[in-house]
């Protein structure tokens, strides 16, 4: 039954064709932010698609302006002076990862515009990945003071390898979505007038296939990524950790007075 998604505030969804679902992240003609409530949202969604029988595959979108705009502010600083609220949001993160990864139906990513953040997280995570040949994939986690721990260890390197996964985890460059074909970070881009038709495509022609045959092949793949698993769970730990210290707190006031930051480089580490 999908009576479940009545229990969504911050997704939307409609079925564009039979049994395929699409999720979009919040307004689609605005540029929103993921703050705490479609964080908690985007993490429990995936484990209720896997035990619905009406959904055979998964259309991601972020709308017509972006795919995802990254985090709300406030909930990092709230994670910098909240002990209990920081716990909350690492187990949410550990889970969102984890939840997509083992969620049996095959979930297509439509990604246009920006793509930070938590949608960032879904988008690189799902089993094909189109993005429009302009969209703006940006992984900013060290110019904000923390580790780049959200999702980027576990999936970064086996896609683009280990070189560039450095490069661009470490520089925080925006990478076009031409790049990140050409580098494999994301399975295929095509102009972007054509972006919700390919992905309605690939999400039809996935949600007609042979189901066992299709899941039984994105779980067995995914293993790559749980091998991965205790270098995720050390990076997200070390995001957490750097949440408590003073590098987030420059790297959020730059961000809010529109900046460079100016880090501490007396660092011990």
């Amino acid at each position: 039954m999908t009576a479940f998604l009545d229990n969504y505030e911050k997704l939307l969804f409609d079925f564009p064709a039979p049994r395929v679902l699409r999720i979009t992240m919040g307004d689609p003609e605005k540029l929103t932010p993921v703050c705490a409530k479609m964080h908690a949202e985007l993490v429990t969604i995936w484990r209720d698609i896997d035990d619905s029988e009406e959904i055979s595959a998964v259309i991601l979108s972020g709308g017509k302006k972006a795919f995802s705009a990254g985090g709300d502010f406030a909930i990092v600083e709230r994670c910098m002076t909240d002990y209990h609220f920081r716990n909350q949001v690492w187990k949410e993160t550990r889970n969102l990862v984890y939840n997509i990864i083992n969620c049996s139906k095959p979930i297509i990513s439509a990604m246009r515009g920006p793509a930070v953040g938590a949608g960032l997280v879904c988008g690189l995570l799902s089993d094909i990945s189109i993005a429009s040949k302009t969209a703006r994939i940006i992984d900013g986690h060290t110019r904000l003071g923390v580790a780049a721990g959200d999702h980027s260890v576990i999936i970064w390197p086996l896609l683009c390898g280990m070189a560039k996964a450095k490069y661009y985890l470490l520089t925080c460059d925006s990478i076009s979505g031409e790049e990140a074909e050409r580098i494999g970070l994301v399975s295929l881009t095509v102009d972007d007038e054509e972006l919700d038709a390919k992905a309605l495509e690939v999400a039809t022609r996935l949600s007609n296939g042979a189901p066992s045959a299709i899941r039984w092949t994105k779980n067995s793949l995914n293993n790559w990524f749980r091998m991965a698993g205790p270098a995720f769970d050390a990076s997200v730990a070390y995001e957490m950790l750097g949440l408590t210290g003073p590098e987030v707190q420059e790297g959020v006031a730059s961000h809010r007075e529109k900046r460079a930051p100016v880090f501490d480089q007396t660092c011990k580490i």
